[in-house]
């Protein structure tokens, strides 16, 4: 006969006795699901930095070819946000609740659509793939929307790719006169706020406002009314640093 062997694992005052096998597939699991975990995570970033380094147009293509790449990256994100203090979208929701309700607004890189659900206005969302019935999948710098049709313009992290100008002034065209325009991004990403406010300036946008987001200040809230049509044909490039990750 051969004999079973147990390891006791103690429990309060009571022993209880499990097989070793048991131990060795729960360890087993464990390690496989942590596998899985940094596999997720590698994907992410390697799709986070694809986003930042192609333009608009190209990463459009790509998820439009590759769905399941933008289910991928989204669910990476949902993980990031975990760690977050705060998310920047909630203070704009917070904001966005404040203004009247016949205003129109336009989520540019909505993901979801968290935005369109938890705001009293009308939202039209975008972003590279719908993620569901409420988003609109489109190249970011080609909206589809009328002229000067919406009140405000959001992209709460969405400020993606190497042509950043093509999406303000994009958010130009859509915006009616003295339209407002909220920027969410991570406060590393810009080089100088003064100099970004610059650029806007040049893009047709009045600098109203900037709110550090969360106790850290990871985050800033920028806020810019349309004043004008972009100033001139030689439109300024608008650059942001790309969250680029440590090679492993």
């Amino acid at each position: 006969k051969t004999q079973k062997i147990f390891k006791g694992v103690r429990t309060g005052k009571k022993k209880i006795c499990q097989p070793l096998s048991s131990y060795g597939e729960c360890s087993q699991l464990s390690l496989i699901d942590k596998m899985n975990e940094k596999l997720k995570g590698a994907r992410f970033r390697f799709i986070n930095e694809t986003l930042y380094t192609k333009t608009g147009e190209e990463s459009f293509k790509i998820f439009r070819d590759n769905p399941e790449t933008f289910h991928v990256y989204h669910e990476g994100y949902e993980m990031q946000k975990k760690n977050w203090p705060v998310d920047p979208l909630d203070v704009i929701i917070a904001q966005l609740t404040k203004l009247p309700k016949f205003w129109i607004i336009a989520d540019i890189g909505c993901g979801s659509a968290r935005l369109s659900q938890s705001v009293p206005q009308v939202v039209h969302s975008f972003d590279l793939v719908a993620a569901n019935e409420n988003v609109t999948a489109c190249d970011m710098a080609d909206v589809p929307l009328e002229d000067e049709s919406v009140d405000v313009a959001v992209y709460c992290l969405s400020l993606m790719g190497t042509n950043l100008r093509d999406y303000i002034v994009e958010a130009n065209r859509i915006l009616k006169p003295k339209g407002i325009l909220k920027i969410a991004e991570i406060f590393s990403r810009l080089p100088s706020v003064r100099i970004f406010k610059r650029c806007l300036d040049k893009l047709g946008f009045a600098f109203t406002s900037k709110e550090p987001v969360g106790d850290d200040n990871y985050f800033i809230l920028l806020t810019f009314e349309k004043a004008s049509k972009p100033k001139n044909k030689m439109l300024p490039e608008l650059v942001l640093k790309p969250c680029l990750y440590k090679k492993r």
